[in-house]
């Protein structure tokens, strides 16, 4: 089942080097982020594909479980965070946060004990590898379940202020793509991965992924309002 992870890798760095040109044209901060949160993803993908096929690791689950069920969600939510509020301060402070939810993370993860025995399979699970109640395995509640409603709050916000405006259509059922695309990752991805159910996992990461592009290109549409070039 690694072709479905490479193919959720290959199109996260698609939606990643869209949001890094457009970071380089626009210098917004979430673009940044979300660009970021992206290439983790895409890094979480490639572990996924490499070590189901028999090349679990230490190195490889820590890539895994650090950048996948952990850190990018966070930054994803952080960048909504930015795109809702733009104030400098307010900027700052949440990027303090990452930098700290980062290094807790990273050096959690890197302390943590692991159960050789339990990367023979084809999709550990952070609980049998890390052990239940450990806290390695308590950082997904810890970090990204939060970061995950703060994600779904900002995104259905933002849908919200743009209902009923036939000019921002586009935008607002791409918001709402990206919304669902985020919940079947989260969602339907983290439980099959807790259960082992590589094939459904595999598939969640895709389809998810696939959905939150779709849903950024149809969002990223020009409208009447934008400017036109001269």
């Amino acid at each position: 089942m690694w072709v479905f992870p490479a193919i959720a890798a290959a199109i996260a760095l698609a939606f990643a080097g869209l949001l890094a040109r457009q970071f380089v044209q626009r210098r917004r901060s979430y673009q940044l982020l979300w660009a970021i949160s992206l290439v983790m993803y895409a890094s979480a993908s490639i572990a996924v594909a490499f070590g189901s096929q028999g090349h679990w690791s230490r190195t490889v689950y820590s890539i895994f479980w650090t950048l996948g069920a952990v850190l990018n969600v966070p930054f994803l939510a952080a960048g909504e965070l930015q795109l809702l509020v733009r104030n400098k301060t307010f900027h700052l402070a949440v990027d303090l946060v990452l930098v700290l939810i980062v290094a807790y993370a990273v050096t959690t993860v890197k302390g943590a004990r692991f159960d050789a025995g339990e990367l023979m399979k084809a999709l550990p699970s952070g609980k049998d590898v890390f052990g239940g109640g450990s806290r390695a395995h308590g950082l997904p509640q810890l970090v990204s379940y939060p970061s995950y409603f703060l994600l779904i709050f900002g995104t259905l916000w933002s849908a919200w202020k743009m209902r009923g405006r036939p000019e921002l259509k586009d935008r607002f059922k791409g918001t709402l793509w990206i919304a669902l695309g985020a919940t079947v990752i989260a969602g339907f991805g983290s439980a099959f991965a807790a259960t082992g159910m590589l094939a459904l996992f595999s598939i969640s990461l895709t389809v998810g992924i696939a959905v939150m592009f779709l849903g950024f290109l149809r969002a990223s549409r020009p409208t009447a309002s934008d400017p036109q070039p001269s």
